[in-house]
């Protein structure tokens, strides 16, 4: 009995080996993702340009392409720098890079698809990328039209978790000395530290090991509780409740001293938009949190609107989009979020397109019957005069 079981153990040790070995050979070779997210000396990070490969995020691993700009695109392609068209710039963090998502779902890839349907055409291009905060938007805005790219509108998709990345994050990278007292050299270059860990060692080296457990831990954690989660404030949230106490999150600005200095790089940006007169638009969009709590009227909303009142082309408040949803629907966030994120799905992304191609194209199911036609081959008078 003992010898058949270490006969047996030794067999299944041998065969998860060989496993093992395989996987990190097919990772190494075909799937490898590790260049797609690199350091940048003006702004932190960015994606390397023209990548063709997958991107891993959860049970995720969607086909990802750039461009030579390094923009998330819809295939490696070249963006010149002047325009053809009409060019929209889009920029955030990962909810605006759709992190977990192909282009094609996401709401800057609907809008590209849209855009490029219509007569002339709009051309939106994407720069946005995880962790990014109004320091990381100016200064790679910046960069980028100063190098020579042509854009006639700038949109900005200011995160709630914004905030906190202002408050503790990028101070060797930020124009003003003051806050260069914060900055640590470990900072220059890097990433920051939550992205360096075990799970993403095994979703570089080990992919398929990778998807078996995520499968298995995405089964044996399937509960509500772990949602429920997602419905409450949290120390990283809670700056724009009334009343919740952060703790330390917020370590060394506080919550105050972010919000001054989001709303100080925010207003960099558009002062030098401005002086190109180049138009700023911003778009705001909820978390599960704060559909949970049918926020209507917080400081994360009041601040942004009230940037804008001098500063901005357009304000878009998204939020009310997403709680009609809420309305309408029992199971809103398994409808409209990746399960166990914060990130939304397919048909979150949707919901926010449909919000902006009402502000860009005019009436969304006007564009969507336009676009019907324009792939019909016909041409309304409302596309040929260009909306």
């Amino acid at each position: 009995m003992t010898h058949s079981f270490v006969r047996w153990f030794a067999l299944l040790l041998y065969c998860i080996v060989i496993f093992l070995f395989l996987d990190f050979i097919y990772s190494s070779l075909f799937l490898d993702n590790d260049k797609l997210r690199i350091r940048d000396k003006i702004f932190h990070h960015g994606l390397v340009a023209n990548f063709d490969g997958y991107d891993a995020w959860g049970r995720n691993r969607p086909r990802f392409f750039t461009n030579n700009l390094g923009f998330k695109d819809t295939a490696v392609r070249t963006v010149t720098p002047r325009c053809a068209t009409r060019r929209i710039l889009l920029i955030g963090d990962s909810f605006t890079e759709a992190i977990g998502l192909p282009f094609e779902e996401s709401f800057a890839g609907l809008l590209f698809q849209a855009g490029q349907r219509l007569v002339p055409p709009i051309e939106f291009l994407n720069a946005g990328v995880i962790s990014y905060s109004p320091t990381l938007y100016y200064k790679k805005v910046k960069y980028f039209i100063d190098n020579g790219l042509c854009v006639d509108e700038v949109v900005v998709f200011p995160d709630l978790s914004d905030i906190h990345d202002e408050a503790v994050d990028y101070f060797c990278f930020d124009d003003d000395p003051n806050y260069h007292r914060y900055c640590k050299p470990s900072d220059l270059y890097g990433e920051k530290e939550h992205n360096r860990t075990f799970s993403k060692f095994l979703q570089s080296r080990f992919k398929t090991t990778d998807r078996v457990r995520l499968i298995i831990k995405h089964y044996l954690t399937y509960d509500e509780k772990r949602i429920n989660k997602l419905y409450q404030w949290s120390p990283f949230t809670g700056w724009t409740a009334p009343g919740y106490d952060v703790g330390n999150e917020f370590r060394p600005l506080g919550v105050e001293g972010s919000i001054s200095r989001a709303l100080q790089n925010m207003g960099k940006l558009a002062d030098f938009l401005a002086q190109r007169n180049i138009p700023l638009s911003v778009v705001i969009y909820p978390w599960p949190v704060q559909i949970a709590q049918n926020e209507r009227n917080s400081r994360y909303i009041s601040m942004w609107r009230e940037f804008c009142v001098t500063r901005c082309k357009r304000f878009i408040n998204t939020l009310p989009a997403f709680l009609a949803q809420k309305d309408a629907h029992a199971d809103w966030y398994k409808r409209l979020y990746i399960f166990g994120d914060v990130h939304y799905n397919a048909e979150g992304n949707r919901v926010l397109f449909n919000v902006l191609a009402n502000e860009f194209f005019g009436h969304s199911e006007r564009a969507a019957n336009q676009s019907k036609l324009l792939k019909q081959g016909t041409a309304s008078d409302g596309i040929k005069s260009g909306l």
